[in-house]
């Protein structure tokens, strides 16, 4: 599967693409000062909690305004991380070299230095509550599932795309980096933040204000369940990958 394919885009406009120029123009993107540094914190929140991150966004902001009065803990550290990454994206080009450079910023407190912004050596699954939900990818061909994606990342950004276009692959995007895994860790967060700098990249800096990481989180056993199209990265089968992929327009609604 490449994230060029457009063999699903039929199936995602009837579904939803075709509306989602209308929910563009619908979208608030009227900028107040604050909100863009604001709902980058939130971005950063609501894809830390998906992980397990138990501070909510009021908890984190009651604790930005008020440092002195909080002791600085993991789940802080790690939600402060990931908003100097996303920061870093948004001045930023999208490319693998900087894609890795922000694993490096926000799993600092994830992994061990040697492992933080290189992809993984060791084989891994994600488990559930009834044991292995899926193996990814080995170890030995992740480089190269990372250089195909990366061609194929550079060529849609060398390409004019309609709008509903730029949702269908970035959406692909963000499953297909999901189903390589190519960190030990954090490759949710990594996801989450490739999709929206990919839309920001094609469409606008003010697309980094789309809440997706929120909508993700409010309809996680969805996000959950979508993501799930095999149990081995040798039998995902993307003929129900649209599911996945109409997720993401609904967060404009």
């Amino acid at each position: 599967m490449n994230i060029t394919d457009k063999k699903y885009f039929i199936q995602y406009s009837k579904q939803i693409g075709n509306k989602i120029s209308d929910l563009i123009k619908k979208f608030d993107f009227t900028e107040n000062k604050g909100d863009f540094e604001y709902l980058t914190k939130a971005s950063a929140v609501y894809s830390s909690n998906i992980e397990g991150n138990s501070i909510d966004l009021n908890s984190f902001m009651n604790y930005e305004l008020s440092k002195e009065k909080f002791k600085v803990g993991k789940e802080i550290e790690e939600i402060e991380q990931l908003i100097e990454a996303y920061e870093f994206a948004q001045k930023n080009k999208l490319s693998e070299t900087n894609l890795l450079h922000c694993h490096k910023i926000f799993s600092k407190t994830l992994l061990i230095k040697s492992k933080r912004g290189k992809y993984r050596i060791e084989q891994i699954g994600v488990f559930g509550k009834t044991g292995l939900a899926y193996l990814a990818v080995e170890p030995e061909f992740v480089k190269r599932e990372m250089k195909t994606f990366f061609v194929n990342i550079q060529e849609l950004l060398g390409e004019s795309l309609t709008e509903a276009e730029v949702f269908y692959f970035a959406s692909l995007i963000h499953l297909r980096f999901v189903h390589i895994h190519p960190f030990r860790d954090g490759n949710g967060r990594a996801a989450r933040l490739l999709e929206k700098w990919f839309i920001a990249e094609k469409l606008g800096r003010k697309f980094w204000k789309i809440p997706s990481e929120e909508y993700y989180k409010i309809h996680q056993q969805e996000y959950y369940k979508t993501i799930n199209l095999g149990v081995n990265f040798y039998e995902l089968n993307y003929d129900n990958c649209v599911g996945f992929l109409e997720i993401l327009p609904n967060c404009m609604k």
